[in-house]
């Protein structure tokens, strides 16, 4: 327990340690070989993010985008000719493009548009993981008498049993309610009354002879909350401003619906374009037209006057001083009565306004129009009625009392005030005229009091005549040219074009879901590299061992990996001599010379950290090795407490060496002969009390002095120093002291062990052996650098010394993919 924890104390310190360094010291060969060992996660991570991406693109509902293209036009060419400025017309583009805009974005604007199509009752398909509307295509038409509000937004399915009959069937309040119909008959239930038409029978009956069918249903909704729905998925943008185009587009899931809508939008647009500048024109021909009446009257009168006069007092007329006068004073009356008129019209729009919280612009206008002063008062009337429209738009959204709407009312008052004092200024301008006029007209009379007193009564009715007259021409002229003005009043949007039904949906974005999803596998491909990279604590190379190693420690090579299951025996020269581990053995105990050399018996101790990495395979094969030069070798298993070597040799283990050291039995009893020729034995024996003691008794040094005598290399399979200290005195007195390591299987901190030995211990002729190593698997890779001496003379795959049938197996679809992808 306390090692396990001194050892995962050392991977933190180490972990923390690379993670500090790693832009100083980033290993690119490990980094590939961890790619190479994570290319399966990598794939299933690539798999997992393609597969999602595909659920998404197939079961996610798709958006269609349909759009049109409008130009505004801002020349009247009948008013332009009659010069005739209708009310709303702004010779400002910028401000007539930008309320364009803000009414195309107006609620009232979008409900009257989206009532002119089949909106309130929704057609649908139910699927399994999403439901298809029917718009245009439904095999039958609801209809409903009323709108019931308690079904609002509830799926209502409708099943045929038959040609004409068939039940509708919901769920309220989950309580499940069912009533049959016949089709065309109106039917009456306490939710609604409703008939149902079946346009297209067959559709009805093959969805009916599906063994999966797709259940019919419909829902229904108010106007209201069509607008609701619609409106946050209407989009209106300026695309040039010198051009004057806007674009209206609009997003749902069905194509032939987005398409509808944005053809709807355009065409009611350029019908209100029509509406809204006839609207004014036929308020003031209507108040034109009242006024017509009543001049009429008030000239047949004055005619009728005259006439009379005519009759009784022939002759009056043609006194030419008088006819001369007359013309004077009457030319004066008609300017005092035109502008008196005028003065009563502006007094009269004072008190509506003032009288008035809401301020009929149009009415206002009609009864200012032919004044002088009416294009002086067009600009704040048009501003006061933006801001009423503005005002009413906000009430959809806002409360009466909210603080919006009083700052709007605060801004209307401030606008009408300006109106009121505009008309005021006017009002008395014109005041200040009629007095003048009327000063005028005074001098004049008193010059006519001289005359007789039947001319002068002439010469008023004559003059009040003329009055009349010259009113009644004005009022039949401004009549003609609003009229010609209506007539002419054509829309100034053009379509540019047409929406048409969308063929691919701009959502989910088939290029961008599947970049996304790749781009996410790789991202987590990434990061689990990354996280193997930093806690990556395993010995995969002889670089890596010299990197961390402290001390200078000699290499006497690499084992390469068996690629098939090692046989019981574990002996495995003697199958192969040829083969690539037999030739790795060979190089190992060629390279043995440069550690001694000298003549005589020579004692080799081999042990590692912990088991499992390979001591006792090394120690077995390498005496094989050995003995195939023609040297005596003997293997000493003294890892007693898990005792191997009688298992490579599938003797059984009675006697050995434990029984040897307490003096039960002798050496010459305990040795046995292997297969090979010049290689002998001896088992560790029963699993003794006290292994250490017997390891460093006397009695040891004696059977090492008795076995010297008989044998060239005395090969003692240690137990493995990380986890006891058995084996250290053996490693002191050996002439070859080896240290195992296993690729992939030891770790790092386990080099200290290396350091310990060599350094505290004093054994300077320490060596190091790295088994288990993937050579063919990673000939371009990370083991390829660092092999160190001895190994790396060329004794490899490729080199003609490979010949190993047992390695030659055939591999897998998947292992020669994998294969190809790493020699890429």
């Amino acid at each position: 327990m306390f090692q396990d924890i001194t050892n995962s104390q050392q991977d933190l310190e180490q972990y923390k340690e690379r993670l500090e360094k790693i832009s100083s010291e980033f290993e690119l060969g490990l980094f590939i070989h961890i790619v190479r060992k994570s290319i399966l996660w990598i794939l299933l991570f690539l798999g997992i993010s393609v597969f999602l991406c595909y659920l998404y693109l197939r079961y996610t509902q798709p958006i269609f985008e349909a759009s049109t293209i409008l130009q505004l036009r801002t020349e009247n060419t009948p008013n332009k000719i009659l010069n005739i400025q209708a009310f709303g017309s702004n010779d400002d583009n910028n401000n007539s493009i930008s309320e364009s805009i803000e009414f195309l974005r107006s609620r009232d604007f979008t409900k009257r548009a989206l009532s002119k199509l089949p909106l309130e009752i929704e057609y649908y398909n139910e699927g399994t993981f999403r439901s298809m509307e029917s718009f245009h295509s439904a095999p039958y038409v609801v209809e409903i008498s009323d709108k019931p509000s308690s079904l609002k937004g509830i799926r209502i399915y409708t099943e045929f049993s038959e040609r004409t009959l068939g039940r509708i069937y919901f769920t309220l309040n989950k309580i499940k309610y069912s009533y049959p119909f016949r089709e065309n008959e109106w039917t009456t239930t306490p939710f609604l009354t409703f008939r149902i038409s079946i346009i297209d029978y067959p559709t009805i009956l093959n969805n009916e002879s599906l063994v999966k069918k797709t259940p019919f249903y419909f829902i229904v909704n108010s106007l209201q909350d069509i607008v609701n729905i619609y409106k946050g998925s209407i989009q209106v943008k300026l695309l040039s401003d010198a051009a004057k185009t806007l674009k209206i587009s609009f997003s749902d899931n069905n194509p032939e619906k987005s398409a509808d809508v944005v053809n709807v939008l355009a065409t009611e647009f350029k019908q209100s374009d029509v509406d809204r500048k006839s609207e004014s024109t036929q308020k003031i021909i209507k108040f034109i037209d009242t006024q017509l009446d009543t001049s009429y009257i008030q000239l047949r009168d004055a005619e009728a006057s005259l006439q009379e006069f005519k009759k009784t007092h022939p002759a009056q007329e043609n006194d030419i001083v008088s006819a001369a006068k007359a013309t004077r004073v009457n030319t004066l009356e008609d300017k005092v009565l035109s502008n008196q008129i005028q003065v009563d019209l502006l007094e009269k729009a004072i008190k509506k306004i003032e009288s008035s919280s809401t301020v009929d612009s149009y009415n206002l206008l009609s009864m200012l129009v032919g004044t002088e002063y009416d294009a002086a008062i067009r600009p704040p009337l048009e501003n006061l009625e933006k801001l009423l429209e503005k005002k009413e738009e906000m009430l959809y959204d806002v409360t009466p009392n909210s603080g919006a709407i009083k700052n709007m009312n605060y801004l209307i008052d401030i606008q009408k005030k300006i109106l009121t004092e505009t008309i005021r200024v006017l009002e008395q301008t014109m005041k200040d005229k009629v007095g003048n006029l009327e000063s005028r007209t005074d001098e004049i009379r008193t010059n006519y009091y001289k005359l007789p007193e039947s001319e002068l009564e002439f010469l008023k009715l004559q003059r009040l005549y003329n009055v009349h007259e010259k009113y009644y021409t004005l009022l039949l002229e401004k009549k003609t040219e609003y009229s010609i003005s209506k007539e002419g009043n054509v829309s100034q949007i053009n379509i540019l074009e047409e929406a048409t039904t969308p063929k691919i949906p701009v959502s989910p974005d088939k290029t961008i879901a599947i970049s996304i999803a790749i781009a996410l596998g790789l991202l987590a491909s990434i990061l689990l590299v990354l996280i193997r990279y930093l806690l990556h604590n395993e010995i995969n190379s002889l670089h890596e061992i010299t990197k961390q190693t402290q001390s200078s420690i000699g290499t006497l090579g690499i084992i390469p990996k068996y690629k098939k299951d090692i046989p019981v025996s574990q002996l495995l020269v003697d199958k192969n001599p040829k083969s690539l581990i037999a030739e790795a053995f060979r190089s190992v105990r060629a390279n043995l010379q440069f550690i001694s050399n000298e003549p005589g018996p020579k004692i080799m101790a081999v042990t590692s950290t912990i088991s499992g990495e390979g001591k006792t395979f090394v120690a077995i094969n390498l005496a094989g090795i050995i003995a195939y030069s023609g040297k005596k070798v003997i293997i000493l298993d003294l890892d007693m407490r898990k005792p191997k070597i009688h298992l490579g040799f599938n003797v059984q283990n009675i006697k050995g060496m434990s029984t040897m050291l307490i003096g039960k039995d002798t050496p010459e009893e305990c040795i046995q002969h292997s297969s090979l020729e010049n290689l002998d034995f001896i088992t560790a024996g029963p699993i003794p009390p006290n292994p250490s003691e017997l390891i460093i008794s006397s009695r040891m040094d004696e059977v090492l002095n008795s076995l010297k005598k008989s044998y060239d290399m005395i090969i003692i399979d240690n137990p493995p120093i990380g986890l006891v200290t058995d084996g250290i005195s053996m490693i002191q007195r050996a002439d070859y002291p080896i240290y195992i390591f296993r690729a992939e299987y030891s770790r790092r901190n386990f080099v200290q062990n290396l350091d310990r030995l060599y350094n505290e211990n004093k054994i300077k002729n320490l060596s190091l052996i790295l088994n288990g190593v993937d050579v063919q698997g990673n000939r371009y890779g990370y083991y390829n650098y660092g092999y160190g001496y001895g190994y790396g003379y060329g004794y490899g795959y490729g080199y003609g010394y490979y010949d190993d049938q047992h390695h030659k197996t055939e591999k897998s679809f998947i292992g020669r993919i994998l294969g190809r992808f790493k020699k890429k």
